[in-house]
């Protein structure tokens, strides 16, 4: 996907979430570290072109909740955690990631939300949706669905960190796989 088609993703996203909340009110959006938070700043900015309703956004570091700490290693860089100053208890929040794939950040995303107090419901939003899932998650709203080979992988590119607004599906180098 390039600038454009990811912009029309995200449009389409935003679309969905206000529909299927019945309007953007209530709405909390939650960016998972590192590139979510970035795709949830693009929804957010859609949702206040086409609704001109300020949607609260906060940002999710699962650092400390991922399944597979230890192989981390003894000291894993921990990012930030925000929420925004209304909380989330009783509010649709949404979940807003780059990529689905196992389901385990979206499992990790989870446990600590419900560490953070109890929504009224969970939205899962996601750029992309690679299938192939390991535990029973199912996301709400999709930008676009991609069958990959094991040997590729999606790498989403942000302006903020990458310097470009891009998806492309990439080949691991065999010898990596």
């Amino acid at each position: 996907m390039d600038e454009q088609a990811v912009l029309r993703a995200v449009s389409r996203m935003a679309r969905q979430l206000v529909e299927q909340n019945d309007g953007p009110s209530g709405l909390i959006l939650l960016g998972i570290q590192r590139r979510g938070v970035q795709i949830a700043n693009l929804i957010q900015s859609e949702i206040q072109r086409a609704e001109d309703v300020a949607v609260p956004l906060g940002t999710l570091d699962i650092t400390l909740y991922r399944d597979d700490l230890i192989a981390i290693g003894p000291r894993p860089v921990v990012g930030e955690s925000s929420l925004p100053p209304e909380g989330i208890d009783d509010r649709v929040v949404v979940l807003v990631d780059d990529v689905l794939f196992t389901g385990r950040t979206v499992r990790a995303a989870l446990n600590e939300l419900m560490d953070w107090g109890r929504p009224a419901r969970v939205f899962l939003c996601v750029l992309v949706d690679r299938g192939q899932r390991e535990i029973p998650i199912h996301p709400d709203v999709v930008g676009r669905e991609v069958s990959v080979l094991p040997s590729q992988t999606v790498n989403v590119s942000v302006p903020e960190i990458d310097g470009k607004l891009a998806v492309d599906v990439v080949t691991i180098p065999m010898e990596a796989v």
